[in-house]
């Protein structure tokens, strides 16, 4: 089946989601939690050791320089998730909205290794996160923080996790009603128009201050900056671990 992207933004801006029994599933089926998990931005758990593994660079941090390949890594059988939700029709819906602009990724690599990271869908001041991955210890943390950080930055007021995980509440990760989530998710995609016809053309100006600065930077960590353009934000591991110290 085809998942129209237009539909797919519709059912985000009025928070349901899609998912699937499994990889090989040929159906999808819509999802609207009665309890719901979010991140409030301003209430990141920052732990002193991942602090340190931030600030020291461990790990070179990206943005939509590999979302197709960060999504497939997503959508793999792992030791402790034997099977997935994110069957090859959701794959393809995402791709299509990462190619409009409404899908993001951040991408942790290990030298030239793609090591973990996460991807989502940005709507205004939203990012509704999909998934995340880890391929080596803290990887998925650090693609977190980052995140958060560069959301803080750019003026986001909702991180939806969707559903609870130990892995989340450690960071941070709290529940809240169906009701009181339509409120948050209200106030965020305030403004943003979806309707029959609309420009599929990018997730608005708070999405391009988040991520955009990531996607530019220059490959190599601890490289300065090119000359041909201007990184506004925090795009380095000290500046990043600051700035959530600051308002965690």
């Amino acid at each position: 089946m085809m998942i129209d992207p237009l539909v797919l933004l519709q059912a985000y801006s009025i928070g349901v989601f899609p998912m699937a029994d499994d990889r090989e599933a040929e159906e999808v089926y819509w999802v609207e939690p009665k309890q719901r998990a979010i991140l409030p931005l301003d209430a990141f758990h920052l732990s002193h050791s991942l602090a340190k593994v931030i600030r020291r660079d461990r790990f070179r941090v990206t943005a939509n320089r590999a979302f197709g390949r960060i999504l497939a890594l997503c959508a793999q059988s792992a030791q402790d998730r034997p099977s997935t939700w994110i069957n090859h029709a959701i794959e393809r819906a995402y791709g299509h909205l990462h190619d409009a602009g409404f899908a993001h990724s951040i991408e942790i690599w290990e030298g030239d290794e793609l090591v973990g990271g996460l991807y989502g869908v940005a709507l205004g001041r939203a990012f509704f996160g999909e998934s995340m991955v880890s391929r080596r210890t803290d990887a998925s943390k650090v693609a977190l923080a980052w995140l958060v950080a560069r959301m803080r930055y750019a003026g986001f007021t909702l991180l939806d996790c969707q559903f609870m995980t130990d892995h989340l509440r450690s960071m941070g990760a709290v529940e809240i009603s169906q009701r009181a989530y339509l409120q948050l998710l209200g106030g965020a995609v305030a403004g943003v128009a979806l309707g029959a016809g609309a420009s599929l053309s990018g997730s608005g100006a708070a999405a391009e201050l988040a991520f955009d600065p990531l996607a530019r930077a220059p490959a190599a960590t601890g490289s300065p900056l090119a000359p041909s353009f201007t990184v506004s934000g925090p795009v380095s591991g000290q500046a990043i671990a600051q700035l959530l110290t600051q308002t965690s």
